[in-house]
């Protein structure tokens, strides 16, 4: 959102990355490519090698554990929402936590003002009110995909250090969306959501192109055009999948093995979001 945003200190880099013109990233490493593009795939999309490998000097895990579906995760990539560990229960207790240093004062006092028991939690409806006095509106169901993937439970409370996150990622967000939004019309087509994913780190094909615009146009897939909140709650879906596929591919091949608990406890909590 343009104007009056509160602006990230400098040097962080949890919740979604850096501003559009470097995605992803946070001080010296390199943004990675594109999911699903070179120099991480070597063959052209849709061949069956790998979409990504190990970061740069880091050699694939060997395959054994792959091959028992208990694949480890790739280290973090600067800039993003914190890794999810493990299949633990999606229910389990939200940790405590604080304001990272730095953080701007007027994100505080909003967690404070929707904090009104003074618990250090917030819940969905407290956090789509603190948004919305940012203009930022979303339904609880993109409000519910935020605090699933800023705190890996669905416990549907979120403290500081989360709250914060989730701010000046929907900043960094909304950035790409209005940069893709070239008419001005408050929705964004097929193109320029494909060009908005691969500026956010992800190449997807055109058939599951299709499905996102289909799933995600308030018009049933008539105009072929979706709106900033479902551009949000689109990206938090490719995002939060890819990055638990990812968690299970330890050889970076493309492939990964689950097991049917792991699946259904990777797959459920976008459903029921």
């Amino acid at each position: 959102m343009s104007g009056g945003y509160p602006q990230h200190p400098p040097g962080y880099g949890y919740g979604y990355g850096a501003p559009p013109s470097q995605p992803y990233t946070a001080g010296a490493p390199p943004p990675p490519q594109p999911y699903g593009t070179a120099p991480y795939a070597a063959a052209p999309y849709g061949a069956p090698s790998a979409p990504y490998s190990a970061p740069p000097g880091e050699k694939p895990k060997k395959d054994k554990l792959q091959a028992h579906g208990v694949g480890g995760a790739p280290p973090a990539q600067g800039g993003s929402y914190p890794p999810m560990g493990g299949y633990g229960s999606p229910f389990a207790a939200l940790v405590p936590s604080a304001f990272p240093p730095g953080t701007d004062p007027n994100i505080v006092a909003c967690f404070q003002m929707a904090d009104q028991d003074g618990s250090g939690f917030i819940d969905d409806k407290e956090l789509q009110r603190a948004l919305s006095s940012y203009n930022q509106s979303f339904s609880l169901r993109t409000v519910h995909l935020l605090m699933y993937l800023f705190t890996n439970t669905n416990a549907r409370k979120i403290g500081p250090k989360e709250f914060s996150a989730v701010f000046y990622s929907l900043q960094n967000w909304r950035a790409i969306f209005e940069r893709f939004d070239r008419d001005r019309s408050g929705k964004i087509d097929a193109n320029e959501l494909r060009e908005a994913l691969l500026s956010l780190g992800f190449s997807v094909s055109p058939v599951v192109l299709d499905l996102l615009v289909s799933k995600f146009d308030k018009t049933g897939g008539k105009s072929k055009a979706i709106e900033y909140d479902n551009f949000i709650e689109c990206c938090l879906t490719v995002k939060g999948l890819t990055e638990k596929f990812k968690e299970k591919d330890a050889t970076y091949s493309g492939n990964a093995t689950f097991t049917y608990e792991a699946f259904m406890l990777t797959v459920l909590p976008f459903l029921i979001a």
